[in-house]
């Protein structure tokens, strides 16, 4: 019996982490990036963010793709390779498995291991037939995948995560992903839309404060890794929507005057600053489809939902 599940590390976290981390708190407004929620607890507390009833994003993707799969499916058609960004839990990627008959590999990208491994072996047990490459990479950045020439591919980004993205980031970031592809290849991605602020900002401050959780488990997944000396109950979390920007915009705020140690480095907080650690942006349909034409993508598909909050859309290389 072949073995179903093999793993690829082409991730080695800790000197770029330390280079990233270091000048984004250096800057005048501080910065962190979003990928470094991604511990094991931290992808844990994003599953259950994910159940929280102020959440709409996921349950509402996993309705569209449940309602709309066997258009998804002949829209795509006859599909190799199928590879998916930040694969956490592998929920959504189970509907796709299913309907796409002739698949035989599935190439899910993590940068959290154990809890990629984890995922990607009770994927194995459900689907013993489906050979699994099990990548831990930082999917933003270049790297070289193990796949498979002259077969058909697609990328499946769900949860909108494109969003985390500055407009012209997200740009060089479908460019970049357009490598891994060939003319005619696919690219699968959920799109969070714009709607009432109030929808938006309830979803990113849910009653039960697990985002915060996972927003201030970022500072203890860099004391664990950097030798960092943050104290977390001297952080709270602060989200809002930035109507200007169209975007969610989450922040660490400091309640007091202090110094953090990372490494070596000392690093100042003044009584309510903040560490900006993510964006969250929405669009219209109209204008994710003018920045995938804008990335080498032409837009073939697009479904929505009933009430309007997300969008997933099939793009093909050109």
């Amino acid at each position: 019996m072949r073995e179903t599940v093999i793993g690829y590390d082409l991730y080695t976290p800790q000197q770029n982490m330390r280079l990233e981390v270091i000048e984004g708190l250096l800057q005048e407004q501080k910065v962190l990036p979003a990928k470094y929620f991604y511990d094991h607890i931290g992808s844990q507390l994003f599953e259950q963010i994910t159940q929280q009833p102020e959440y709409y994003p996921t349950r509402t993707e996993l309705a569209i793709l449940e309602q709309h799969r066997a258009e998804i499916a002949r829209s795509i058609g006859d599909v190799h390779t199928l590879i998916e960004y930040g694969s956490g839990s592998s929920r959504k990627i189970q509907m796709l498995l299913e309907t796409f008959t002739h698949l035989d590999t599935y190439m899910p990208i993590d940068i959290s291991k154990d809890f990629l491994m984890e995922s990607a072996r009770q994927l194995s047990e459900r689907y013993p037939a489906l050979h699994i490459k099990a990548v831990c990479g930082d999917y933003s950045q270049s790297i070289s995948l193990p796949v498979e020439e002259s077969q058909k591919r697609v990328i499946f980004f769900p949860g909108s995560t494109i969003g985390n993205f500055e407009p012209e980031e997200a740009m060089r970031f479908l460019r970049h992903s357009s490598r891994i592809l060939e003319t005619g290849d696919g690219f699968l991605i959920g799109v969070d839309l714009k709607k009432s602020v109030d929808v938006l900002e309830r979803a990113y401050n849910d009653a039960a404060g697990v985002t915060a959780a996972f927003n201030l488990n970022m500072l203890t997944h860099l004391n664990q890794m950097l030798e960092g000396t943050f104290d977390v109950t001297r952080f709270e979390h602060h989200a809002f929507y930035n109507e200007e920007k169209g975007r969610i915009e989450m922040h660490l705020r400091s309640q007091l005057d202090q110094l953090v140690q990372v490494g070596d480095v000392t690093v100042p907080f003044k009584q309510g600053e903040t560490i900006h650690t993510e964006n969250s942006y929405k669009y219209s349909k109209e204008e994710f489809e003018t920045l995938a034409l804008k990335s080498g993508f032409h837009p073939v598909n697009c479904w929505i939902d009933d009430d309007e909050r997300f969008s997933v859309h099939y793009l093909e290389k050109m």
